[in-house]
């Protein structure tokens, strides 16, 4: 018998810094990877498991998301690869990554199926005592990524770019920056690294 369809009640969804830390802490060496890839690039799943060790480039810390959703609104027929920034902290973890399972150029880099990660995901997410854990999936980590970006200070349309997708999303499907903390921000700075330093304007025009 096929199983009920569970319909998502807060579409904009995200994780708290405090209740990410916990679901990390919880996870085992493989999941917290690729936890680490989807919360430090914001990319969809199909997106994060089509990367090979050839598609990013350590001394420039960026990589090339190669297999893309096709956007079907834009008149979109087929995939546009898509170069985003990563950050230091991301870029020394896939080489840990890479080294440990001995990867060579051509191989993906053993992301979790959106099966897998909405499994463990949810698991997570209930023994961390989240009480929605039913609301999680692999989509809320993008989303967590959009949010924090947002949060940071970084322009609306450069948080679009690299998610790969338009602007208006953001205002319909993503949550209010104006909602953290001083102490929320400095804990998303932790999570995602120095990414969003790369994408704000400010930082660019002194860079």
């Amino acid at each position: 018998m096929r199983e009920k369809y569970y319909r998502k009640k807060d579409l904009k969804r995200f994780f708290w810094p405090h209740e990410w830390k916990k679901i990390y802490r919880l996870a085992n060496p493989r999941q917290q990877f690729t936890l680490s890839f989807l919360i430090g690039t914001g990319a969809r799943i199909n997106e994060a498991r089509h990367v090979k060790v050839e598609d990013i480039d350590f001394k420039r810390k960026f990589l090339t998301l190669k297999v893309t959703k096709v956007r079907a609104k834009l008149k979109e027929t087929r995939p546009s690869p898509r170069t985003i920034a990563i950050s230091t902290q991301l870029t020394r973890q896939i080489k840990k990554h890479i080294i440990n399972y001995k990867l060579q150029s051509t191989d993906y880099l053993k992301i979790h199926s959106t099966e897998g990660v909405d499994t463990f995901l949810k698991s997570l997410a209930k023994k961390a005592k989240i009480k929605d854990w039913m609301e999680f999936s692999a989509h809320n980590i993008r989303k967590t990524f959009g949010t924090y970006l947002l949060a940071l200070g970084v322009n609306g349309y450069k948080v679009a770019q690299h998610l790969g997708h338009s602007p208006e999303i953001l205002r319909i499907k993503y949550a209010s920056p104006d909602i953290f903390s001083f102490k929320d921000k400095e804990e998303m700075k932790n999570i995602i690294g120095d990414v969003y330093l790369r994408l704000r304007e400010d930082y660019i025009r002194n860079y």
